[in-house]
């Protein structure tokens, strides 16, 4: 996206770049009170005029595929799920019945989702994956023990282990490496959620082939914590705020970013 065209969407304001990424409050950032692009960050779950929505013929699709989808993880597995390519995802249901494949209809929807330019609908973060059936490297990833996840091998792993050698049990890892088939279905899931609203839901997860959790990206949070660990409540708590005193609180969302994101203070940023 050009600069034009997002101080355009934005509604003209002035930004100044750090290395932790860019944040309106913490890196002088400068706007106008009534910026209508700060109240949707802010307000991220709410609907908001200018969002962009599914159509009723789109929202019959989108509820076939989220199903299909889940039927998809069902067969494999969470484990499996969150490293399947979207290849393997059609091979599961061509091969399985209780998947059955996917009809031409969301095939098309699928690939119109993944290709769309996602700054239409307000996110303004850069691609990762820049092909439909681009693969996460499995070879690279490895499982973490009693958590489900796995994490890219070399600094993402390095830094999940100096993380737990240092705070202990307290820190848990909430989400690793995601695939093209669980990226899509936790999107689009947020989508169905949100009644077919694609900015709502980018505003909490990033559109298919634009999630770092596919380049080494992952997320932590606080035993015992749940969904919590999910919201700017995770700031206030003793482990993220040790995390920040040993320097691993790097953030790929920011406050007040201007990538079109709610704060995700859970989110380690780690490319």
């Amino acid at each position: 996206m050009d600069k034009r065209r997002f101080l355009k969407t934005a509604g003209g304001i002035l930004i100044t770049a750090s290395a932790g990424g860019l944040s309106a409050s913490a890196y002088g950032l400068i706007c106008r009170p009534q910026d209508s692009y700060f109240d949707k960050v802010r307000n991220f779950d709410a609907d908001h005029t200018e969002d962009v929505r599914l159509t009723a013929d789109q929202m019959v699709i989108l509820n076939s595929v989220v199903a299909r989808l889940r039927r998809v993880r069902g067969i494999v597995g969470h484990g499996n799920f969150a490293l399947l390519g979207f290849d393997e995802m059609l091979s599961v249901s061509r091969n399985y019945s209780k998947v059955r494949r996917f009809p031409k209809k969301e095939l098309n929807f699928l690939e119109d989702i993944f290709y769309r330019d996602a700054a239409r609908y307000g996110f303004y973060g850069e691609k990762v994956l820049s092909g439909l059936t681009d693969r996460v490297p499995n070879r690279n990833s490895a499982k973490v023990r009693r958590t489900g996840q796995y994490l890219f091998k070399g600094s993402p792993l390095v830094i999940y282990k100096e993380m737990r050698s240092k705070l202990g049990k307290d820190v848990v890892l909430t989400s690793g490496v995601r695939g093209m088939a669980k990226q899509m279905y936790l999107f689009l899931a947020k989508a169905q959620r949100t009644k077919g609203n694609l900015s709502r839901a980018s505003r909490s997860l990033a559109p298919p082939g634009y999630s770092f959790h596919a380049a080494g990206d992952f997320d932590v949070g606080k035993r015992g914590w749940g969904a919590r660990n999910f919201s700017s409540d995770f700031a206030k708590t003793d482990v993220f705020k040790k995390l920040v005193d040993m320097g691993y609180a790097r953030l790929r969302y920011p406050q007040d970013n201007l990538l079109g994101v709610r704060y995700e203070p859970w989110h380690i940023k780690i490319v």
